[in-house]
């Protein structure tokens, strides 16, 4: 048995992850401002005696005393609307966030695992996307305060690793999807399935034609799980390399939800990314993971858990 803390643990990819490693036989200590995160999303978690959660700042206090095993540090905000609107504090928890999650690691002489993203590629010239790619994006962007503070904790963790020696690893997560993912998060397919199920109008921004690949959360956490525990220090894609445009997506929601929405145009955001695929090489070899949810089962998954919440009040 280990002790795990999970930093973003009430978040809607750290919770699954506090999960797993309680279902597994870990202790789980959880840290969150609940800035994005719910607590409703640990009501699962809170039921073990091995569940401790702390209700803190990372960028101010990391306060977890006792011995730790293992840090993994997923406090951010994670959808643009949540980090377009809080850019400073998005900022900050990449950097100062990170330090102290690598500073509570250093300690305890724990592993140590960072959540990077796929938006370091930036607008990629490269595709699919191997890790080797250093990507291709605009510091001054709106948003580039997500993609900078990624890079930026990227940085920070291999500057700890190469002068501390500390067993530090890297996921470079692709979009994520599945049951906690919020409503009104304003991702793409939380954005869809909403909008089917209420028979609105589905918003696709610019002709539709960019593409995204989508991975389960229970593959995305799968993967993690596995970099956390292999002793690999490079960066790791996890994400599912399966691509489709936003109107192939219009085409699976509407198919799951049983919907005849339109479809509605609007601009395409600035700096948004023509394409988006990853190249999962790395992890097929060195961790040997690959996804096994297809988007129309996993769709579904999320339909029933949206619809499921409604039913008990929450929307």
């Amino acid at each position: 048995m280990a002790r795990i803390v999970v930093t973003g643990g009430a978040g809607f990819v750290g919770s699954h992850l506090c999960d797993a490693f309680l279902a597994r036989g870990d202790e789980v200590v959880a840290v969150d401002n609940l800035c994005t995160g719910r607590l409703e999303n640990l009501a699962s978690a809170s039921e073990s005696p091995r569940f401790t959660f702390v209700r803190s700042d990372v960028c101010r206090e990391l306060p977890v005393d006792g011995p730790v095993d293992g840090v993994l540090h997923f406090a951010s905000p994670a959808s643009p609307p949540e980090y377009l609107e809080i850019p400073l504090a998005t900022l900050d928890v990449g950097s100062l966030g990170t330090r102290r999650a690598l500073d509570l690691a250093r300690k305890n002489d724990a592993r140590f695992l960072v959540a990077s993203t796929s938006e370091i590629y930036g607008d990629p010239e490269v595709h699919p996307q191997p890790e080797s790619y250093n990507g291709n994006v605009d510091p001054t962007a709106p948003r580039a305060v997500y993609d900078e503070a990624k890079r930026f904790a990227e940085t920070l963790t291999m500057a700890y690793h190469r002068l501390y020696g500390m067993r530090t690893a890297i996921v470079r997560i692709f979009n994520t999807y599945g049951p906690r993912l919020r409503p009104a998060d304003g991702r793409v397919i939380s954005n869809f399935v909403v909008q089917a199920l209420d028979g609105k109008p589905l918003t696709v921004y610019g002709e539709g034609t960019q593409t995204r690949s989508f991975c389960y959360v229970d593959d995305e956490v799968r993967g993690i799980i596995a970099l956390f525990d292999s002793e690999v220090v490079e960066p790791v894609n996890i994400g599912n390399p399966h691509e489709f445009t936003m109107l192939e997506l219009v085409d699976v929601v509407r198919e799951v939800t049983g919907s005849s929405s339109d479809v509605v145009f609007e601009p395409l955001p600035m700096g948004d990314p023509a394409r988006r695929r990853p190249d999962i090489c790395r992890a097929r070899s060195l961790l040997g993971w690959e996804p096994v949810v297809e988007l129309r089962d996993g769709l579904a998954r999320l339909r029933d858990w949206y619809l499921e919440e409604r039913s008990h009040g929450r929307a």
